[in-house]
């Protein structure tokens, strides 16, 4: 298959020659826009895989490896091959004219809405870390994403597809650092969670995992279609979007069971990563409520960038203003709430309605495989049947 004819050069073109660089660039991407407050501060970790013991782990874990991957092919690949005018069409693509509108505009509404949970979440390591008021890091990363969104980053795809890795490294490390310096162990952990007071995504760990891969995929489905369009090839957009989801997935499963061996000490904290942070040194706590701050202004410019770009073109006047408004809003309405609560209430709702996306999409691409291949099988039959009556 040849190479598909891309657009002008966005924020979102990869600037990397090699190809082996651009397919780690845009698994970068999707980790650093999968990361987020939630995961960077490991409060998504506890609700999604930590509170559910053992079946968290290696359950969820094992749902979301292999459906995250899925996802993020599909967005780039079709992505890349229809070269949507409005990434927003990869809704109708799949769920038709009038469900697939319904999917687009809900999802801008819950992608505004985590940039919300970004703001809570940066307000929480401010209040929790530095003791410091929570309108403090809220108004701080508002102020910053507003910035970057408004006068853009030339190759924003390079940018936050570079941090990405280095934060899901460094809390790889700590989800190992913890299992190791843990008192209480993986095995006590999951026998006491169940007494403990943990806050659940759902009361089933299969309905969790499912949540978990609807709000993430409402998160990629807009930006990584439009990212799809940049892409030279099919092999490095699916080998992009394999690399990105397993390494996530992995990463997800390490951190919980450094939450879930921590269990005791975690629970009811507002930011659990912290907690095995400041057991090496109080410096690396400092250290690591930085690389959470990082985490967080990662995903939070896609999402801002999303909302803004979905009703007007990047770079106008009506965008700017948008950005603005719609920056000082979230920042209001994430302050409102404990992040905890934003988490628990934004994601886990938000992951039903696309949990209802995925299994569309699941149904979708196998009719339309099968159709295919029923089709390339007619063709062959009719090529040959000519050859077959003069014999």
């Amino acid at each position: 298959m040849g190479k598909i004819k891309r657009e002008k050069k966005t924020h979102l073109f990869s600037t990397e020659r090699s190809s082996a660089l651009r397919v780690l660039t845009y698994a970068g991407a999707i980790m650093a826009f999968l990361i987020g407050s939630g995961f960077a501060t490991g409060q998504e970790i506890m609700q999604y895989y930590a509170s559910y013991g053992f079946w968290g782990l290696f359950g969820t874990g094992s749902i979301v490896l292999a459906l995250i991957s899925f996802v993020s092919v599909q967005f780039l690949t079709v992505g890349r091959r229809e070269q949507f005018a409005k990434p927003s069409q990869i809704f109708e693509y799949y769920a038709g004219k009038y469900l697939g509108k319904f999917f687009d505009y809900f999802s801008i509404l819950f992608v505004f809405l985590s940039f919300t949970v970004m703001v809570a979440g940066a307000g929480a390591v401010f209040d929790e870390h530095y003791n410091l008021p929570s309108w403090v890091g809220g108004f701080g990363l508002t102020i910053l994403v507003a910035v970057t969104v408004l006068f853009g980053l030339n190759s924003l795809v390079d940018v936050i597809g570079k941090i990405g890795p280095i934060i899901v490294v460094v809390a790889i490390g700590l989800g190992i650092v913890g299992i190791i310096n843990a008192d209480t162990g993986l095995l006590a952990g999951h026998n006491m969670v169940g007494d403990l007071d943990v806050q659940q995504a759902s009361n089933n760990w299969i309905v969790a995992g499912l949540s978990y891969v609807g709000f993430c995929m409402l998160w990629l489905a807009a930006f990584l279609t439009a990212l799809g369009k940049t892409v030279p090839t099919h092999r490095e957009a699916r080998a992009g979007g394999i690399a990105g989801g397993v390494i996530f997935s992995l990463a997800c499963v390490v951190v919980g069971m450094g939450l879930l061996a921590n269990i005791d000490r975690v629970a009811g904290m507002q930011i659990p990563m912290l907690v095995l942070a400041g057991d090496i040194a109080p410096i690396i706590a400092s250290l690591i409520s930085l690389m959470i701050l990082a985490g967080i202004y990662t995903t939070a410019i896609p999402l801002l960038w999303t909302v803004s770009s979905r009703f007007f073109p990047d770079g106008t006047q009506k965008y700017k203003v948008l950005t603005i408004v719609l920056a000082l809003l979230g920042t209001v309405i994430g302050l409102w709430l404990p992040f905890d609560e934003m988490v628990n209430i934004v994601y886990v709702l938000n992951g039903y309605v696309g949990a209802v996306l995925l299994v569309i999409m699941v149904v979708v691409t196998i009719w339309r495989a099968s159709v295919k291949r029923r089709n390339a099988g007619s063709q062959s039959a009719e090529a040959t049947a000519p050859s077959s009556i003069e014999n």
